[in-house]
């Protein structure tokens, strides 16, 4: 099933620990594509200093943050990469999102190394960081903006990851954030090879 709206309108710590053991889907001309959610940063609004939308910050690219939350916020960075955020929170209008770091590649594996340009390529590092996700995945500044509660761009419903299981540590490349960047916010799943770092 796919996960619905109410899924996201709680608590963007809450959704970003529970969207562990989802699973990302794109449906592209050139088939579909799939991974398990393993690696997660929880971004917490206007009072955060690593979030896009620090101080209140509302501009063209961040724009899709203020509004309904279950939404792809996706980005360009360093001129190369795209990474993409789901918003969520349990206050209308209030700019919060979750960056997707890493995936287990399920399905489409093949669509995925040609994308990357890597035929080779171990499954593992296939999409273990945010920008080799979104290559392997097809998710460029189309899926901007795409409502995740239907296709063909949406995240399934799977197991809950257990508390246990889940590791909390320090968000990555944000040492600009001051005392922000020690915020225990980056979640991922215990033991799995897929994350992007230790």
């Amino acid at each position: 099933m796919i996960l619905q709206r109410a899924f996201y309108e709680r608590d963007v710590i809450t959704v970003s620990k529970d969207l562990l053991g989802k699973l990302l889907v794109n449906e592209s001309l050139e088939g579909k594509t799939s991974g398990k959610i393993v690696e997660i940063e929880a971004y917490c609004g206007p009072e955060d200093r690593a979030a896009h939308s620090f101080g209140g910050r509302r501009t063209a690219r961040n724009e899709v943050m203020f509004g309904p939350k279950g939404h792809a916020y996706v980005y360009f960075i360093y001129g190369m990469y795209y990474c993409f955020n789901v918003t969520a929170g349990n206050v209308a209008g209030k700019p919060e999102a979750a960056l997707i770091r890493a995936l287990e590649s399920l399905e489409g594996k093949d669509i995925m190394s040609n994308r990357r340009g890597a035929t080779h390529e171990k499954a593992v590092t296939l999409t273990n960081g945010p920008g080799k996700l979104c290559m392997a995945m097809g998710i460029s500044k189309v899926q901007n903006c795409a409502d995740l509660i239907m296709p063909p761009f949406y995240i399934m419903d799977a197991p809950t990851v257990l508390p246990e299981n889940i590791v909390e540590t320090e968000r990555i490349g944000i040492d600009y954030a001051r005392e922000w960047r020690n915020k225990p916010w980056r979640f991922y799943i215990k033991g799995n090879a897929s994350i992007s770092a230790k």
